[in-house]
């Protein structure tokens, strides 16, 4: 029977080719399989060349590199070697040798540090020993020296396509943990280590639960071709896509082995939003949805990671919580079904809470110092392709210390919020205060910490970079201006002990009158320059800087690098003209570096592609203040922590030695240092409306948090105490009349002078009109003597210019004529 179907089957071939028309179908068949190969073959040569060329020059070619500064581990440090080994996967280090960025080797007792060909090191391999937790002993292996410390490997900042927006963190294979990987291929391609692309089984079941629900229910495509869909491809359902994306499977499978198409695969995959960023791959998302490096995910994150896939803004745990923890269980459950995980293993993960790193700020990534750093790439850099190309991008920034400005920053705002809150009950539309805080180092200038603003997602404007009013915070600059006289041979000399009148005056300048007031319109009379910065009196201060020239003010505002577009007129004493919270942050350097001034930096070193160095920067520094009245300000502004406008930050408990001012303008500014650290904190509006909050009560508690936290540092930990230079002396003073406290007074006040300049005549109120010299007090230097500065007198409302200001007679003024007297008559007047 089976022959003679056969034999039938064969005589109907064979009667169809001899009848004409069979010949004719037979003809177009054998044409149209011919041109069916000819358009396989030329797609196939299509997609082979796409699919080489894009492995060829690497499947993220763009993706520029921005790092952190090098940690420093010190002899006697504080840390154990797991602490050392999880810094060094954080930045690229493994421990086969075959990893280009280095390798380590652990012992029971140290751990070993290979830098290798990408490292930011010169390949200078060490050991680092440790006893009873600490750092016992640090070896060079380059020569078996001794070292006092030893430089880990600056940590990646991000990975940053400025074109697209988009965001990716690379890994490797053998960095990925087992947990991911198994949660990855139970969610998405249980088989995809078995099959060659393509998935029988799963487009059998496919298509049965897609006729059965008639609408697309289940998917069928491998990780194989979601990487050749999201690599080459578009996402339009197409029968010619669909087509375009098999044969890129077909490719990618001949071309990679499985575990390079499940690391492209890893790093490719979009998994939704963050900020104003699109994140690929899982390494950024482990950092963006969970603050921490991929290694060391746990297995509920790990699931709740490959959730995402299936629908990364459906199941962003941000957004949709309760959902997100839904898919997560379900991939535990797979996970648990294909035996990935035990039954124990299943039930307490999908117990676990979700535990996301805190929403709004961006901390880890740096948002606003990253744009920083592109915008200075771009101004320098022009003939180089920064988002073409793989740079290498190293910086200043410190990733503790831009933690604890995103944690601190978080927590003052949630204190400015509730006083916001209160005050939108009056006004309703009133937009949410932004922020801005800066951190340098003073002695280099080198930018520790950056926050631009309170959520980088809704606005990427650059807060640090913002033209502002600094109020008060400009204050140090009359009040240095004014000590200048000390060294510059100007008259009259001008010491913390001056006195000024602190009462309402109207100064006149160009024909036109500026009348300040005092906070609150409180008037202080007679008072001293240290009391007048403390309590930041605005009347007296605009007096100081008519008494030394607003031109001399000006001068030494330009001198400390702020570039500011301003006229030297009454209203400079009070910070009205406009200038960054960077530049202030530079200025202050000033005072913390010992009359140095730091320019501000952020980038140390550029690399291209092939390692050569195309960038170095040297740092900017020039003299600005003589350091005896660097140092004579800033214990002014100790004073203004100890006693004054700044008094609410040791009240926090902040209780290094630092110093710092206020601000108050249509926003709140606070300005201070301590001997590591120079750092500006802004409160505002970004239209400029009223903030209606002191610096006090605005920025202050902000950089306290700050501080408080960069204390907890090992490198910012020990700030020491300010320490005077050669030709500073120390008097006791009466506070009440600024001259030398005699032994019937009733209070007494440690000032600081520069040499010679110190007063010479006691308490006038408390122990008579004497001058004195004693062992204490050195005779004066040939500069000009000390003169009690005279408080300027109140100037007439009328329209005329302000008188200069002369000498009165007074508690703060120095006898007219007093009959010279010899060493021991001097002495013998001491007990009369």
């Amino acid at each position: 029977m089976a022959v003679r179907i056969q034999l039938s089957s064969r005589s109907l071939v064979a009667r169809l080719l001899l009848h004409p028309l069979g010949r004719v179908l037979a003809v177009v068949s054998l044409l149209g399989a011919l041109a069916g190969l000819c358009v396989f073959a030329y797609y196939y040569v299509k997609f082979s060349r796409l699919v080489d060329g894009k492995l060829r020059s690497g499947p993220f070619p763009s993706t520029s590199m921005i790092f952190a500064a090098p940690r420093t581990v010190n002899l006697g440090d504080a840390v154990t070697p797991e602490e050392i080994v999880a810094q060094l996967r954080r930045t690229g280090y493994g421990e086969s040798r075959q990893s280009r960025m280095g390798w380590f080797h652990v012992r029971p007792d140290a751990v070993e540090i290979f830098p290798g060909p990408d490292s930011y090191f010169e390949q200078e391999p060490g050991v680092i020993k440790f006893a009873e937790g600490r750092v016992v002993e640090i070896i060079s292996l380059r020569d078996n020296t001794p070292r006092t410390k030893y430089l880990l490997e600056p940590e990646l900042i991000t990975n940053l396509s400025d074109r697209n927006r988009e965001k990716r963190r690379l890994v490797r294979f053998a960095d990925l943990p087992k947990v991911l990987v198994d949660a990855i291929i139970a969610a998405e391609d249980k088989r995809f280590f078995q099959h060659a692309g393509f998935d029988p089984l799963r487009v059998i079941k496919a298509a049965y639960v897609d006729l059965k629900e008639r609408r697309i229910q289940e998917g069928a495509s491998t990780l194989s071709m979601q990487l050749a869909r999201s690599f080459f491809l578009d996402y339009r359902r197409t029968w010619r896509r669909k087509a375009a994306e098999v044969l890129i499977t077909l490719l990618l499978e001949q071309r990679l082995s499985k575990q390079q198409i499940f690391e492209y695969y890893v790093n490719q995959i979009p998994l939704g939003r963050h900020g104003s960023f699109n994140i690929h791959g899982f390494g950024e998302a482990a950092l963006a949805y969970l603050g921490k490096d991929v290694r060391e995910l746990t297995l509920p994150e790990a699931a709740l990671l490959a959730g995402m896939v299936r629908g990364p803004s459906l199941y962003n745990p941000y957004r949709n919580p309760e959902r997100a923890r839904q898919r997560r269980n379900v991939v535990l459950a797979l996970m648990r079904e294909n035996g990935f995980i035990t039954e124990q293993q299943y039930r307490e993960a999908t117990q676990a809470p979700l535990r996301l790193a805190p929403p709004g700020m961006e901390s880890t990534d740096a948002p606003y110092f990253v744009d920083l750093v592109n915008d200075e790439l771009s101004r320098q850099f022009q003939e180089h392709d920064f988002q073409g190309e793989a740079y290498r991008i190293y910086t200043t920034l410190d990733m503790d210390l831009q933690r604890a400005a995103a944690e601190a920053v978080r927590a003052g705002l949630q204190e400015i919020d509730e006083r916001i809150r209160r005050r939108r009950r009056r006004e309703p539309d009133l937009p949410d205060p932004q922020v801005a805080l800066v951190a340098l180092d003073p002695q280099s200038g080198a930018v520790k910490a950056l926050i631009g603003g309170r959520n980088y997602g809704v606005s990427q404007l650059n807060r640090v970079l913002a033209k502002r009013q600094p109020g008060s915070a400009f204050k140090p600059f009359v009040y240095a201006a004014a000590l200048e006289t000390a060294v510059l041979g100007a008259h009259p000399v001008i010491t913390p002990v001056t006195m000024i009148t602190d009462e309402p005056t109207t100064f006149w300048f160009d024909n036109r009158p500026y009348t300040p007031s005092n906070y609150k319109n409180e008037y202080h009379g007679q008072v001293t320059l240290r009391d007048a910065l403390a309590k930041s009196m605005n009347v007296a201060t605009v007096k100081l800087a008519q008494m030394v020239g607003y031109d001399a003010v000006e001068a030494l505002a330009e001198r400390a690098g702020m570039n500011l577009r301003i006229e030297p007129t009454p209203a400079i004493a009070l910070g009205a003209y406009e200038v960054t919270p960077l530049e202030i942050a530079g200025a202050y350097t000033v005072f913390a570096n010992q009359g140095v001034y730091s320019r501000p930096y952020w980038i140390t070193l550029v690399r291209d592609r092939a390692g050569n160095v195309i960038y170095t920067h040297r740092p900017v520094q020039r003299p600005v203040l003589d350091p005896r009245v660097a140092y004579i300000m800033v214990n002014l502004m100790e004073e203004v922590l100890r006693s004054g406008t700044g008094a609410g930050v040791r009240a926090r408990g902040f209780l290094q030695p630092a110093a710092g001012k206020t601000g108050t303008s249509h926003d709140g500014w606070f300005a201070g240092f301590t001997s590591r650290l120079v750092c500006v904190v802004w409160v505002g509006f970004d239209d400029n409306r009223e903030l209606n909050l002191e610096g006090a009560h605005s920025a202050l508690p902000i950089w306290a948090e700050f501080m408080k936290r960069a204390a907890q540092l090992r490198e910012y930990r020990n700030a020491s105490d300010f320490q005077p230079p050669d030709g500073v002396i120390s008097v006791e003073v009466d506070p009440l009349t600024g001259q030398l406290a005699s032994p019937g007074c009733p209070a007494r006040r440690l000032e600081v002078f520069v040499s010679g300049t110190e007063p010479t005549t006691l308490c006038r109120l408390h122990g008579g009109a004497v001058q004195v010299a004693s062992w204490d007090i050195p005779p004066p230097a040939p500069a000009p003597p000390a003169v009690e500065a005279q408080p300027q007198r109140r100037v007439a409302q009328a329209a005329k210019p302000a008188p200069a200001a002369q000498p009165q007679a007074g508690p703060g003024a120095e006898p007219a004529r007093e009959e010279k007297k010899g060493f021991f008559r001097r002495l013998l007047s001491v007990f009369k």
